[in-house]
């Protein structure tokens, strides 16, 4: 009896890994994680395609990048979830995130549906979670973008590029398109390197990194200009404050993304929802005008910001992911 078990037990042991291979029978995957597929080779993940591993919510969790603080934009989108519940006949409720990597882990753990994105976690939420983006904030024109801006005090001493030279820049997070990836590409073709020329402090968000400017506790800070100016806007800082002395290209801002396990007759009445709604005054202010969730293509899009982060040498994988989130503890 006991031989018998061990001959099942080798049989088993020899077969499982066929059997495993045989299941994957994914055609392209690229750097999305192993329980996605990208057969469409949209750079996303497909819908699953087993009716089991659909989700259609009875309440559906929407939150907004944590760029700021989030119970503000808690306040500002509060509007529009009313409205979406009432579009998709689901409760919607804020979910409150004060990280990338917690808002990534949400999606990527089913807790999270629906959300803004930042720029460079974009790329991560893709591939590690399963986000699929669909709309950037915009107008009638096409959608809302931001620049690099390298700010510093109105009195400082630094005028161009090769002045941040041996001085306290902030950037914000490893994997901040605005915040990092882009200073990394970017500013060594005028004339200072980061970690290099200067050593790289990371604030952990923009309005850390400006505040800090704001403070004196950093000389330089590179920040997205939406965020900036948002910040003016509701009167945080003063714009007489402040000297920018370089801007970018323009890049796409916050992006939003649903899960690629949502059911695709509930992801297209909700996806409805979001192209239909015209936004409120305060949304429209928080927003420099912009008006709607305009459409957007991943593949298309992004292009330029996943051309920036590989420049700076970064990655998108899960290797990479799980490097950055280590290096942080």
């Amino acid at each position: 009896m006991l031989q018998r078990l061990i001959k099942t037990l080798i049989a088993l042991a020899i077969v499982a890994p066929a059997i495993s291979y045989a299941q994957d029978t994914c055609t392209n995957r690229g750097d999305l994680d192993q329980q996605y597929c990208d057969a469409n080779n949209d750079l996303t993940a497909d819908t699953p395609t087993d009716p089991k591993k659909l989700k259609t919510p009875n309440t559906l969790v929407f939150t907004f990048t944590p760029v700021e603080d989030p119970a503000v934009y808690d306040k500002i989108f509060k509007p529009f979830t009313d409205y979406l519940a009432q579009c998709t006949a689901k409760k919607v409720v804020f979910f409150q995130v004060q990280s990338n990597a917690a808002e990534i882990e949400a999606m990527r753990s089913g807790r999270l549906h629906v959300g803004g994105f930042s720029p460079g976690p974009t790329n991560f939420a893709v591939n590690i979670a399963g986000a699929v983006p669909f709309a950037v904030i915009g107008d009638a024109k096409g959608y809302q973008g931001y620049t690099v801006n390298v700010i510093v005090r109105k009195d400082s001493s630094i005028q161009k590029m090769s002045d941040l030279k041996g001085k306290k820049v902030a950037h914000t997070a490893p994997s901040s398109n605005s915040g990092h990836m882009a200073p990394m590409a970017l500013f060594p073709k005028l004339g200072v390197t980061p970690d290099k020329d200067y050593k790289v402090i990371y604030s952990g968000k923009h309005d850390q990194s400006i505040l800090g400017v704001n403070s004196g506790d950093y000389d330089a800070a590179a920040v997205a200009s939406d965020v900036f100016d948002r910040m003016i806007e509701r009167g945080v800082i003063k714009a007489e404050n402040f000297r920018v002395i370089w801007r970018s290209e323009k890049f796409p801002t916050q992006d939003f993304a649903y899960a690629h396990d949502l059911e695709p007759v509930f992801r297209d009445k909700m996806l409805k929802c979001f192209y239909d709604y015209r936004f409120t005054d305060d949304l429209k202010k928080a927003f420099a005008g912009a008006d709607r969730f305009f459409p957007i293509n991943y593949k298309k899009d992004f292009e330029m910001v996943r051309y920036v982060a590989h420049t700076a040498g970064e990655s998108f994988n899960r290797a990479a992911y799980d490097k950055q989130q280590s290096g942080k503890k």
